[in-house]
């Protein structure tokens, strides 16, 4: 049973920085590629940035120069730092981990953690 743990999402003042970090666990399961997206109320669920396991990397515009992510493939973990977080940062960040066969994709996503900027 393949799971993404997420930790380090919360309350953070506007202009300040988080760590977000997600580890898969439970399986042998290594992603081809893993991600962040996040949904706020009542909108949908956004790409926020994206590695794959070469260490390319795409960013959503909104946090481009602001956000970086990074994984350790040895540790099967991705990570978000945040700096000069905003108040439109406010959402739910889910991790998502994805790998692709011959068959299919084969996807997975976290629980979710809530990060809030406070103004």
């Amino acid at each position: 049973q393949v799971q993404l743990v997420e930790s380090g999402g919360g309350l953070a003042q506007a202009g300040g920085s988080l760590r977000l970090s997600c580890a898969v666990s439970g399986s042998t399961f290594s992603p081809d590629a893993m991600a962040w997206y996040r949904q706020a109320p009542g909108s949908q669920r956004d790409l926020v940035a994206r590695v794959d396991d070469g260490g390319s990397t795409n960013y959503a515009d909104s946090v481009k120069g602001r956000f970086t992510i990074s994984r350790d493939n040895a540790k099967n973990t991705v990570y978000l730092e945040m700096n000069s977080l905003k108040s439109e940062d406010t959402a739910v960040y889910y991790c998502y981990a994805a790998r692709v066969s011959w068959s299919g994709a084969t996807e997975y996503w976290g629980q979710g953690t809530q990060v809030t900027v406070s103004s």
